[in-house]
């Protein structure tokens, strides 16, 4: 199976602190964000990893190379922003579908095993990995019934609740999807939601711990959270 990372965010958030460093590569417990993102992977049957990339992707690129441990690195480059839609758009040419998607700024844990067997028993496109939050209103919760997600909730909520985790497996029939759209879109906005709508998805929770380094409060507590090595 093959894994795409998104990692081509600008960290507009984070640019003061780190001017000179695409957001997946800020340091986090002595080490590149994004090292903690694959660390997982191939323990879990990966051993090909596409890194979606654009802004300052020269720095992931020298850093990482070819290989990261087991795991083979393949690149796919912006030339400009395009878009998670657009991003994985353009980055099919290097992927076998099913394939999981995850974001280089965030860390959750993935069973990406458990993930594909539910999107092929219910013989669908997407699987999505839910995890719990202590409040849903940055992100949105997501709705849930019969087994199913078949919504994902406004961000006017408040409170516990389970989250989309940003963790996709996509089958062939998303790819397809994607690969008749244009250059430049959002995937949550114009595949995600309109997918969920239209059939629901198929889903897995995640225990977490799920880390999101987009703000600075959240990127400061990352490092005491995450530690170790590749596996």
């Amino acid at each position: 199976m093959d894994a795409l990372v998104l990692a081509g965010g600008m960290g507009t958030r984070l640019r003061a602190r780190f001017a000179d460093l695409p957001k997946p590569m800020a340091p986090v417990a002595g080490r590149p964000f994004l090292e903690h993102v694959l660390d997982p992977l191939h323990g879990l049957g990966i051993s090909r990893v596409v890194l979606s990339v654009g802004h300052l992707a020269e720095v992931v690129e020298r850093h990482f190379g070819t290989a990261y441990g087991p795991l083979e690195l393949v690149y796919s480059r912006e030339s400009t922003p395009l878009g998670t839609g657009g991003a994985i758009r353009h980055a099919l040419p290097f992927l076998t579908a099913p394939f999981l998607v995850l974001n280089g700024d965030t860390y959750v844990p993935v069973d990406a095993l458990a993930l594909t067997r539910a999107v092929v028993r219910a013989d669908d496109g997407l699987g999505l990995t839910v995890v719990g939050v202590d409040d849903v209103a940055r992100f949105g919760g997501v709705v849930i019934r019969d087994d199913r997600v078949t919504g994902l909730g406004e961000k006017s909520a408040t409170g516990p609740g389970l989250i989309n985790a940003g963790a996709y497996v996509l089958g062939g029939a998303v790819a397809d999807r994607l690969a008749a759209m244009g250059q430049t879109f959002s995937f949550e906005r114009e595949v995600l939601e309109p997918w969920i709508a239209e059939r629901g998805a198929a889903y897995v929770r995640s225990p977490g711990p799920f880390i999101d380094i987009g703000i600075p409060e959240d990127y400061d507590r990352a490092g005491t959270v995450l530690i170790g090595g590749p596996t």
